[in-house]
């Protein structure tokens, strides 16, 4: 655990605090979860398979938590197309993807949307879960589609496109 993270256990939820924040989780009660010199133990109390589910679960979710109250998660998704494009208004992304009207995302809340350009968006914050599904969801408006490959996708992400109609028979 870094030196600048700070962790708490009380009534079976574990707190996490750090620079970029505070975050909290619930813990299974077949799991135990204690400090040792400037680490977190996890272990389970039979070997059972749920419990031993509940045990890697529990441990990843914990690191998740150490990491984004230390460094934060980042998505940058990329809009391909002639005329798609987004702006930022406050906590509203405004997106044109081809569609008759506008296309208004409200970003939650402990969610940070920034704009590099009109093209790139990065979606950034503290909770991975968050970060994820709020990606997700803004690539879900328009998800890229095989044949131009127009739409909003992740920049890592490569659209296989397929010929068409008059492809090679």
């Amino acid at each position: 655990m870094p030196k600048t993270v700070k962790a708490s256990i009380a009534d079976g939820i574990i707190t996490v605090e750090g620079p970029k924040g505070k975050l909290s989780q619930k813990i299974c009660p077949a799991i135990k979860v204690e400090f040792e010199e400037g680490k977190i133990v996890v272990t389970r109390e039979n070997d059972e398979k749920a419990t031993r589910a509940y045990h890697g679960l529990m441990r990843q979710l914990i690191r998740n938590m150490i990491v984004g109250v230390s460094d934060g998660y980042q998505k940058n998704l990329v809009i391909v197309g002639v005329g798609y494009k987004a702006e930022l208004k406050q906590n509203i992304l405004i997106m044109t993807l081809g569609y008759a009207n506008d296309i208004e995302y409200v970003i939650p809340e402990g969610i940070k949307v920034a704009l590099d350009g009109p093209t790139k968006i990065s979606v950034s914050g503290i909770d991975k879960q968050l970060v994820g599904q709020t990606a997700a969801e803004i690539r879900s408006l328009r998800k890229p589609e095989p044949y131009k490959g127009k739409g909003v996708k992740y920049d890592t992400e490569v659209v296989r496109s397929k010929s068409g109609k008059s492809g090679k028979k």
